[in-house]
């Protein structure tokens, strides 16, 4: 039995929003592309799609409820990916986040296509109760079992599903999702003035610290009147009546979705990332490549980020006052220590978070698969 030689291999890439293979998966997109693979994408529609469809990918539109737990909602969503897998038969199906990851990893092993799981972060499940982190743990445990492979994007992640038995394949901890050193390229740093801005970026809810982040700004500004803070981003929750309140107030700039947010944090002196949990923060790793100085919750998935007080400043999750002693703490530090540490971030990304190395992982796991398969249809 031999293989169809002129049959393009198909890669099925699996993400519950349009951002997280845009922004962060753009790079392995064009370089399957390139390498002559025929790369489908399933996202909750967005216009971002249409660009990916113009550089040769083909969209299905499958909607997510990323946050809701109703049975029906959840049994839909793995219909639909193997009514997709059965349609379309890719060699490989590589997934992101955690509902493709469970559907989609429980779908691909009942079809019998290998697939590669990434645990981007383990989500708002595993810190709202213990009988939903137990229910998320043993779904995982039927998602993960037949994997050719898990990457995780920090170490405590990775001891956690380990610890729980979790994940029983072959895994490894990857840079998170890396950064594009091109497309966020060095910045010079903004003057010194007393018009010092902050930006926060992100999906704007509660798991994402900004709670904490209206509480410190309004403190803040109290004491540094003319310091900016700046907030970027679509409302993943209902916060919107609260933003306007800060805006109408005076302390929060809310300049809302951008899709070039290279453009913005250039004209920052520092990123505020107050996040409750994360894989990999990647708005750290944009902010330290532009060469900015970051101020991140202290928690896996951020510290790993930068290097305390040579690239950026750590405060306690959750902690709003310790966040205000650390924008303070950089406030007063001399300009020419703040261009330092921006020019330290830049080197550590130079470093250790090249994008490139994250998507020749992929690219190797995916040539295993090849393979693998290729021998098995030889021996048949």
């Amino acid at each position: 039995m031999e293989m169809e030689k002129n049959k393009k291999r198909l890669v099925l890439i699996l993400v519950n929003h349009e951002v997280v293979i845009y922004n962060f998966r753009l790079e392995l997109v064009e370089r399957l592309l390139t390498d002559g693979f025929e790369v489908h994408i399933s996202s909750p529609y967005g216009e971002r799609l249409e660009e990916l469809k113009s550089f040769g990918a083909v969209c299905h539109d499958i909607v997510i409820d990323r946050h809701g737990m109703n049975p029906k909602n959840e049994i839909h969503i793995f219909t639909e990916y193997w009514k997709l897998m059965k349609c379309i038969r890719p060699d490989v199906v590589l997934t992101y986040t955690i509902k493709p990851n469970i559907y989609g990893g429980i779908a691909a092993r009942i079809a019998n296509i290998p697939y590669v799981v990434t645990i981007t972060g383990l989500g708002t499940a595993f810190n709202r109760g213990w009988m939903k982190k137990l229910f998320v743990l043993f779904l995982y445990r039927i998602a993960l079992h037949r994997a050719q492979k898990v990457f995780f994007q920090n170490e405590e992640n990775k001891n956690l599903m380990a610890a729980n038995h979790a994940v029983s394949c072959l895994y490894e901890v990857l840079p998170g999702s890396g950064v594009n050193l091109r497309t966020h390229c060095y910045e010079p740093y903004p003057e010194d003035r007393d018009e010092m801005i902050f930006i926060t970026a992100g999906r704007i809810m509660k798991d994402k610290g900004i709670d904490e982040l209206l509480e410190a700004a309004r403190i803040v500004k109290k004491h540094y009147p003319k310091v900016k803070f700046w907030l970027v981003g679509f409302f993943d929750e209902d916060y919107e009546i609260r933003i306007q309140a800060a805006v109408k107030e005076g302390f929060i700039e809310y300049v809302g979705q951008q899709k070039d947010i290279h453009r913005w944090i250039k004209t920052a002196h520092a990123v505020i990332h107050p996040s409750h949990h994360e894989g990999m923060s990647n708005v750290l790793l944009e902010a330290a490549a532009a060469g900015r100085p970051v101020i991140a919750s202290d928690i896996s998935g951020c510290r790993e980020a930068f290097d305390e007080k040579i690239s950026g400043l750590a405060f306690q999750v959750k902690n709003s006052m310790d966040l205000v002693r650390a924008v303070e703490e950089f406030i007063r530090m001399p300009y020419e220590q703040k261009i330092v540490m921006g020019k330290e971030g830049r080197r550590k990304m130079e470093r250790e978070f090249d994008r490139r190395i994250v998507v020749a992982k992929y690219m190797e796991e995916i040539e295993k698969i090849h393979k693998t398969e290729k021998f098995k249809y030889e021996k048949g």
